[in-house]
């Protein structure tokens, strides 16, 4: 039985409207050996970011002469999830780590640095609903922080259908009750998506409803990236 949406005014089970995001909070430069980091929360969500490069790499077959390279590692702690999760690589967080590394490989200027490498590890402290694209902000704001060149800073958020209704920023409990989701990730400035996922059924209607609806809640995250950033130069003064 799905539950989320209740009350003639539309409000879902956690109070929220259908086009509000979950509390957000970012900050960056948390890790000291890190050439960039970030942290983030949004809403159960607890999540850590660290860059480090663009340096050599001591596999020499992942470098490529004309381009830097990047390589992303997204783990989710065994006390993330309420059912200890196994401790190491799954399958999940190897297909993860690759899609978000394809995510953010769009806005970086890698061709700046060939034959080396820049590594991302994303570490999910606690999950609760919408860590790929939380991981993507979180590692946009490091990269940032890291000094890499980039085109934009890329954001993700996600939408879905929970009760025959789009709603945006879905929860654990509506990603796994819900119709559909619709998890993407863009830049900002110029609104090119570099990840666009489905899972569920929508009509076409629904679906393009929903990317607009993420595309939005890219945009509100984005200023909080922005704010993170800032904040570290602001304090230095």
């Amino acid at each position: 039985m799905i539950f989320i949406i209740i009350n003639s005014n539309d409000s879902r089970e956690d109070g929220r409207s259908f086009d509000e995001l979950r509390s957000l909070k970012i900050e960056s430069n948390v890790l000291k050996r890190a050439d960039g980091s970030a942290y983030l929360e949004l809403g159960g969500n607890k999540i850590l970011a660290a860059v480090y490069g663009p340096r050599e790499s001591f596999i020499k077959r992942l470098l490529k002469p004309n381009t830097g390279v990047i390589r992303c590692r997204y783990n989710m702690a065994p006390f993330s999830v309420d059912d200890r999760k196994r401790p190491g690589p799954d399958r999940r967080s190897t297909e993860i780590s690759k899609i978000i590394a394809e995510s953010l490989r769009p806005s970086l200027l890698l061709e700046n640095f060939p034959n080396s490498m820049i590594d991302i590890s994303i570490e999910v402290i606690e999950a609760e609903g919408g860590t790929r694209c939380a991981g993507i902000t979180a590692a946009a704001v490091a990269l940032a922080d890291a000094g890499i060149p980039m085109k934009d800073i890329v954001v993700g958020c996600a939408a879905g259908k929970v009760n025959d209704k789009i709603v945006l920023d879905l929860s654990e409990k509506e990603d796994k009750e819900g119709q559909a989701d619709v998890p993407i990730a863009i830049m900002p400035r110029t609104n090119e998506i570099t990840l666009l996922q489905t899972d569920g059924i929508l009509t076409e209607d629904e679906f393009l409803k929903a990317i607009d609806l993420a595309i939005g809640g890219c945009h509100e995250i984005s200023e909080i990236q922005k704010i993170a950033l800032k904040k570290k130069y602001e304090e230095s003064l």
